[in-house]
């Protein structure tokens, strides 16, 4: 079952564009809340094609490739909540925190963003207001709604396979700040899987570079998890098949190793 939220966002999203969040309710009792903050791709209408080629909207730049399939596929083996942001990280990225330089990027990977590099400090708020907002205020509401039940936040990601001409060794890594608790764990359940798993690779997850973590799990306290998947292990179904099971397999166990 999912519950569509859209807000008021200064008129930016009419009735025509997409709900800025999808909910999937909890479908059996889970210690995991599933957000992903890269899933979608929409650009609403008002803004067109944000002034770049088609190709441009099937790129990593644009979203997280791959990561809607796995998220969605992994929810109901768990039975867990999972929430997803619908448009795309070229409208704004909701991994950032309000006003941060790169939430609204004026260039991506090398490719410039023409409606972005002329923002307007009303029309960045609109965007905060219609898209960014609402998606954590979902994230919130079902945080607050757990306070009495023991809950890990897993954040689903994916990373280009390549970036700035370096390839990337790595099948996935796991990412942290000032708990590394579950990520470690689970970096040695993968590894025990013969991939290669990198710790904070290929980013590393801090309180300014990042939102979604530290802003809902850090500051409850709560145990959690950055994973980053690469994108071609996952930009099709079978792929995405393989590793939504295989994270069913293993999140369990990492949460009953954390409980020891």
């Amino acid at each position: 079952m999912s519950l569509h939220i859209l807000s008021e966002g200064e008129g930016l999203l009419t009735g025509h564009d997409p709900h800025p969040v999808v909910r999937f309710v909890e479908d059996a009792p889970s210690p995991f809340v599933l957000v992903s903050d890269h899933a979608g791709r929409a650009i609403p209408a008002a803004l067109g094609r944000l002034g770049i080629p088609e190709a441009e909207h099937e790129r990593h730049i644009a979203y997280d490739i791959g990561i809607q399939g796995v998220g969605r596929r992994l929810r109901p083996v768990l039975g867990a909540a999972l929430i997803e942001q619908c448009y795309s990280r070229l409208v704004i990225d909701c991994n950032r925190s309000p006003g941060h330089p790169t939430s609204i990027p004026p260039v991506s990977d090398g490719t410039p963003i023409p409606v972005n590099a002329v923002l307007s400090d009303e029309a960045r708020r609109a965007r905060e207001n219609a898209i960014l907002h609402p998606y954590h205020a979902v994230i919130s509401a079902e945080l607050d709604a757990r306070k009495a039940r023991p809950t890990a936040l897993i954040a689903l990601h994916s990373f280009t396979p390549s970036m700035q001409g370096v390839e990337r060794p790595w099948h996935a890594g796991v990412l942290f700040n000032r708990d590394a608790r579950l990520s470690h764990i689970m970096a040695g359940l993968l590894r025990d899987e013969g991939l290669c798993v990198g710790e904070n690779e290929p980013y590393v997850l801090t309180e300014t570079s990042d939102y979604t973590v530290p802003f809902h799990a850090e500051a409850r306290g709560l145990p959690y998890m950055e994973i980053e998947i690469r994108q071609d292990l996952i930009a099709d179904e079978t792929g995405q098949v393989e590793w939504a099971e295989r994270l069913a397999r293993l999140l369990p166990k990492a949460w009953e190793a954390l409980a020891l």
